[in-house]
């Protein structure tokens, strides 16, 4: 079976291939490529959420947020 991660997703369309997203990712998981940005190593992507809030146009949307219960009921 092959591994499978929850990734980012990037709107092409939307996008205005500014780099910021290429820039700030601390894992360096997004590449910039003739098409826009890329996740060309996925295995590195922690999902942190970053690209997604320094996306001027709202052009990188992330699925869910992981929330942490520290125990409470």
């Amino acid at each position: 079976m092959a591994e499978q991660w929850l990734l980012p997703e990037i709107d092409l369309a939307a996008c205005t291939r500014c780099g910021q997203c290429v820039a700030q990712c601390p894992t360096q998981a997004v590449e910039m490529q003739a098409v826009g940005p890329v996740i060309v190593r996925p295995a590195e992507c922690t999902y942190c959420t970053v690209c997604e809030g320094i996306c001027p146009v709202g052009a990188i949307a992330c699925a869910f947020e992981i929330a942490w219960d520290e125990g409470g009921v």
